[in-house]
């Protein structure tokens, strides 16, 4: 694999990227990390991902893979020789898909609202982010990571969100581990893997950034 040329172009808070840095990580492959200024995006962004001119971008021997789901299942179907991430059953590969398109869909947007309202949609933006918690932890069950025993597809998916945990609880003032108590102890358990835990900023450090985009955008 030494002819491998990987490059990640990637913003640090982004909890997309941290996907991609995990599974780089738990496959133990070398790449490049490129940050970006969203605010003046490289022309290498703007080449690689014309269409939705997002991160992460990862490039693997010169080409694009973009969205971040997919470049996790690229990862590991590329890389499949250590730590595989997605089941090889294909019903158990279709579920844990669909956790992993469930995660995309809910999490992101309600702790997006969390911080961006207050009051009424404050509230009820709060009620179905745990709601859609507590959906996951029922998925979780009494295992240890979501892919069984080992660390999976839909744990890489959803850890990255555990790092803005504390700034979802800060501008919203409750407690995630009081309401989902299994969730909290499962990210502890995925944040002792190293893979894990040096792919994701500072609880604090989000939080920090979080504060620096409410005045930016005038959200008191």
């Amino acid at each position: 694999m030494g002819d491998e040329d990987v490059v990640l172009l990637d913003f640090w808070p982004s909890p997309f990227g941290m996907r991609v840095r995990i599974a780089l990580a738990e496959k133990e492959i070398k790449y490049e990390y490129k940050e970006e200024d969203l605010r003046n995006k490289s022309d290498l962004l703007l080449k690689m991902n014309p269409i939705h001119k997002k991160i992460p971008v990862l490039i693997h021997n010169g080409k694009p893979v973009c969205e971040s789901l997919i470049q996790v299942q690229y990862i590991d179907d590329i890389w499949p020789h250590k730590s595989p991430l997605l089941p090889t059953d294909p019903y158990q590969r279709a579920i844990a898909k669909f956790w992993g398109d469930f995660v995309d869909k809910k999490i992101y947007d309600l702790g997006r609202k969390v911080w961006t309202t207050k009051g009424e949609e404050q509230e009820a933006a709060k009620k179905e982010f745990i709601e859609c918690l507590k959906l996951l932890e029922g998925e979780l069950g009494n295992k240890a990571y979501f892919g069984g025993e080992n660390l999976g597809y839909v744990d890489v998916v959803l850890v990255p969100f555990y790092s803005w945990f504390y700034a979802y609880e800060k501008c919203g003032n409750f407690s995630i581990e009081t309401e989902c108590p299994k969730l909290i102890a499962w990210a502890k358990r995925c944040m002792e893997k190293d893979s894990v835990s040096k792919s994701l900023p500072d609880q604090d450090k989000i939080y920090d950034f979080v504060l620096h985009l409410k005045k930016v955008f005038g959200i008191e």
